[in-house]
């Protein structure tokens, strides 16, 4: 019954078993029945189904007991025989729960890995090995991501506490410098708590959802970062269509600002550009950022989202923040369902596209 659902195979098995068990005891009362008959008969007649009331035949009194046990025989044949069937259908629950519970106690390179051919329970084993693997690498990813956290809120804090030894151990160091470079550093630790808490926001996905317009959302990120790309002599161009979305405002508009952000401060180091459009399709609002900038390999460009990963030309600038920037708009793309897709542009640079589902047009009540 290899192929066959799980479903078919046990209605087989019982109904295999019960006709062979209405088959014993109708041979059982056929015997009766012909008990003292010619042995050249094979059908009986209709009268000698009052035979088995004749007292003096084999009535009730006779018929009864051999019922019973016949009955009592089929009766553990019965068990006896759907113990063994079922145990061997349903085998594969047993190494689905061995599974389950080697994956309860911590283990999670545990996998089924169930032969033979498709049906409802390979299906389930499947399903189960590939929630195993992706809970795996999700918890291999906090993990990383915890390790290089720690790592990250621990460098301030070091930072913080040798310029307090240095101050502690020269009573005639400046005291207006010391505090400076405290508060700078102060600040970086500040900021990095910041997007580690809006990072976990967004994958918790715990914000109000409501109308947005991307396209507004571009112009304020492009006007409150005008300044900075003044001071690196980065022009901003934004166009585009309205672009309806739902979703959390603040994270968006955080998003649309990360992205504009990391095109100016990863560019070139004079009279570079971002470009910001916003457009409309069917069905979908698309967002994309574009960058001038030094050639990306589409291998450095794979590993961006990742938090805590920067490009080679990322750690020698002055903003080269916390590391955590397309980290969080990869989480919040897709806390509202989108999709994030960075590609590196022949000419240098990168392009930055953000796709989320657009807006249900509004209906007139």
């Amino acid at each position: 019954m290899s192929g066959l659902s799980v479903r078919l195979k046990l209605t087989l098995s019982y109904v295999g078993f019960l006709m062979l068990a209405g088959a014993l005891l109708l041979a059982a009362v056929w015997v009766f029945l012909l008990r003292g008959r010619s042995n050249a008969l094979f059908v009986p007649d209709l009268s000698d189904f009052r035979r088995a009331f004749d007292p003096h035949s084999f009535g009730p009194a006779v018929f009864v007991p051999a019922a019973i046990l016949v009955l009592g025989f089929l009766l553990v044949f019965g068990l006896g025989g759907g113990w063994i069937l079922a145990g061997r259908v349903l085998a594969p629950l047993t190494r689905i729960t061995e599974a389950t519970r080697t994956a309860a106690s911590g283990s999670l390179s545990q996998r089924i890995r169930l032969p033979g051919r498709s049906d409802e329970f390979r299906e389930l084993a499947d399903s189960f090995d590939t929630m195993l693997a992706q809970l795996e690498a999700h918890v291999a990813e906090q993990n990383r991501f915890a390790a290089n956290a720690s790592h990250e809120l621990r460098t301030p804090l070091a930072i913080t506490q040798a310029l307090l030894d240095v101050a502690r151990n020269d009573p005639d160091s400046r005291t207006g410098e010391l505090v400076e470079r405290l508060r700078t550093v102060n600040t970086r630790a500040i900021d990095l708590t910041e997007a580690l808490l809006l990072l976990s926001r967004a994958d918790q996905r715990s914000f109000t959802r409501a109308h947005v317009d991307l396209s507004l959302m571009a112009e304020e990120a492009a006007e409150t970062l005008l300044p900075l790309a003044e001071k690196r002599g980065i022009a901003i161009e934004t166009s585009g269509d309205i672009t309806p979305a739902i979703g959390s405002p603040a994270l968006l508009l955080q998003l649309t600002t990360n992205l504009v952000h990391n095109a100016i401060v990863h560019n070139l180091p004079d009279h570079g550009a971002v470009w910001v459009t916003t457009s409309a399709h069917p069905g979908t609002v698309v967002l994309t950022v574009e960058n001038t900038g030094e050639m990306l390999p589409p291998q450095v460009v794979s590993t961006l989202v990742e938090p805590f990963r920067r490009g080679t030309e990322r750690l020698h600038t002055d903003h080269a923040g916390a590391g955590l920037g397309l980290a969080i708009v990869h989480s919040i793309t897709r806390a509202h369902n989108g999709t994030l897709t960075l590609t590196p542009r022949p000419s240098g640079g990168l392009r930055s596209t953000v796709q989320l589902p657009a807006a249900p047009p509004h209906t007139g009540g």
